[in-house]
């Protein structure tokens, strides 16, 4: 019995506040490109997944955009941040039970909507954008959108719906579905297009080097998996190729989810005894966008809690904290520099 139904989304509709005014900046794509108000757009993502739910952060809208702006000179032109950040168990920063853009019925929390639209629109005002994972899969495995399958489907269908709409009027924005799984994914993107056609929507589907089944990523408008990590070997060398492998078969765009923990042998990081060097992330970046693709900077700056060495004390991923993490910044910063020409050739190089 199919359980995504049509009608709901048609209440949604019906029944959302009045449209806030139109953002200056779209994220469109074009083949395996992604475009911002039309033109080449360089997506440089770095994770922020507590962003919603850090105080500092969210002083003010001015601290908002100053922290943005201070990303935006390391190069980040996109923020990847949570909806959904209350599996409480694992001591990331800034955790709680009600961080949670949705109550356990699929509801939205209203407080933490609005404070969604306020950084998208701080976001919007520096030609940045947001790429919103709505559903984490800690929390959703833990329960906290039902205990079943069926109270689980009711719950991500009513959460899709009902936000899905809220945030029409911001196109700078993408989707990201769910973290590091898939449950009914395909449907959830019929049912988000049936509101917004335009909204991008990707998914990570497992965890490292899960790449996804075909069903979905023809559905999905772009690619994030999460890519080899550090233990399945010379992940620079393995993770160009899986990303060329996406481009090559499924002709959109690609986003790498980078492996970049400082030391943790948690969350993927190094297994026990072994170093990581930040030169293995710039390694990967490099070689990532020779074969055409895009990347989000990963790093532990959040998920090993506060007081631990690698999260600063405000809980904000400072470019400037951590001089592993500062390196492979400073190097995307400079990726215009190291990013391949358009084909090639040495009439191009000569060109320019």
């Amino acid at each position: 019995m199919r359980i995504f139904m049509v009608p709901v989304v048609v209440f949604a509709l019906s029944s959302t506040a009045p449209l806030a005014a139109q953002g200056k900046h779209e994220i469109t794509i074009s083949g395996s490109s992604f475009l911002l108000n039309g033109e080449p757009f360089p997506y440089t993502g770095m994770s922020f997944m507590n962003a919603i739910y850090n105080p500092t952060f969210n002083k003010s809208s001015r601290v908002r955009r100053e922290w943005m702006a201070k990303f935006q000179r390391y190069g980040i032109t996109v923020l990847r941040i949570y909806g959904q950040w209350d599996g409480t168990s694992h001591g990331y920063a800034d955790t709680c039970a009600e961080c949670n853009l949705f109550y356990p019925d699929g509801r939205l929390r209203e407080a933490h909507l609005a404070r969604v639209k306020e950084i998208l629109a701080d976001a919007d005002a520096l030609g940045m954008v947001i790429q919103l994972e709505i559903l984490h899969h800690i929390p959703f495995r833990e329960g906290r959108l039902g205990a079943t399958d069926a109270e689980r489907a009711k719950s991500v269908e009513r959460a899709v719906t009902l936000l899905t709409p809220e945030l029409l009027p911001y196109r700078n924005v993408t989707f990201q579905i769910y973290s590091e799984m898939t449950f009914r994914t395909v449907d959830l993107v019929k049912v988000i297009k049936a509101i917004d056609p335009k909204r991008l929507v990707t998914n990570a589907p497992g965890g490292a080097s899960v790449l996804g089944s075909s069903e979905e990523n023809e559905a999905l408008d772009f690619l994030t998996p999460h890519t080899s990590r550090q233990r399945h070997g010379r992940h620079w060398e393995i993770v160009p190729r899986e990303i060329a492998y996406l481009i090559a078969r499924y002709k959109k765009p690609v986003v790498d989810d980078e492996p970049a923990r400082n030391g943790t042998t948690s969350f993927g990081g190094p297994p026990q005894g072994e170093v990581t060097y930040p030169y293995d992330q710039i390694l990967q970046i490099y070689q990532v966008m020779q074969v055409g693709g895009y990347f989000t900077y990963h790093h532990d700056m959040f998920q090993t809690g506060y007081g631990t060495p690698s999260v600063p004390s405000h809980g904000i991923p400072d470019p400037e904290f951590n001089p592993y993490h500062r390196l492979v910044l400073e190097f995307i910063a400079q990726r215009e520099r190291y990013r391949p020409y358009r084909d090639g050739t040495v009439t191009e190089r000569v060109k320019h």
